[in-house]
C-alpha cells in the first residue's frame, strides 16, 4: 500500500455463530492482497481479565487477517507500547468488501505471552460444543489444522516469522 493509503480506515466485524459478535472502526496499517493488518485501540466496554491477561481501555490492537489461512493474530500492547503478548483467533479465511473486514471466529484460540514462555490452547471445550464437525466437517479440520500451526509456531520459531 502506498503511504497515503495507510490511513485509511475500516469496519473489522468479528462473526460468531452467525451473528456479529462486535464491530470496530481499525486503521489499514497494511494490505499486500493476501494479508490484511490493521491496528485498533481496544473495542470492547471495559476490562476483560482473563487470569493470564488483561485487555484494557488503552491498549492497542495490531491485528494480521490472512485471505488464505484459518486464523487472525492480534499483537496486543499497552497504550504505553509494552508488549503484553499475541492473541491467535481461529478463523476462517477474512473478507474484505465495501471498507468491512468480516472475519468469522470459530472458537478456538491461542494466547502467546510477550517473552513467548506461555502458550495456552483456549476454548476447546467451546469449540467441541459449537457442533462445527458435524455441520461442517471440512472446516472443523482446516480449525484443528490452524490451531496446531499456530501452537507449533509459537513453541519454535515464534509468531514474529510469521508476521514479518
Amino acid at each position: 500500500m502506498s503511504a497515503s493509503s495507510a490511513e485509511t480506515a475500516l469496519t473489522v466485524a468479528l462473526v460468531k455463530a452467525g451473528r456479529t459478535k462486535i464491530r470496530y472502526l481499525a486503521v489499514v496499517v497494511r494490505d499486500d492482497g493476501n494479508r490484511v493488518t490493521v491496528r485498533a485501540p481496544w473495542a470492547a466496554p471495559g476490562v476483560r481479565d482473563f487470569g493470564f491477561v488483561r485487555f484494557e481501555p488503552g491498549d492497542v490492537f495490531t491485528e494480521h487477517y490472512w485471505r488464505n489461512h484459518w486464523f487472525a493474530v492480534k499483537e496486543v500492547r499497552t497504550g504505553a507500547g509494552e508488549l503484553k503478548g499475541w492473541y491467535c483467533d481461529v478463523t476462517r479465511p477474512a473478507v474484505l468488501r465495501d471498507g468491512e473486514l468480516r472475519v468469522e471466529d470459530l472458537d478456538l484460540d491461542l494466547w502467546v505471552s510477550a517473552d513467548g514462555t506461555s502458550v495456552l490452547r483456549l476454548d476447546e471445550d467451546e469449540f467441541e460444543e459449537s457442533g462445527l464437525a458435524e455441520r461442517d466437517p471440512a472446516a472443523a479440520g482446516a480449525a484443528r489444522r490452524a490451531l496446531d500451526e499456530l501452537e507449533h509456531l509459537a513453541r519454535t520459531e515464534g509468531l514474529a516469522t510469521l508476521l514479518a
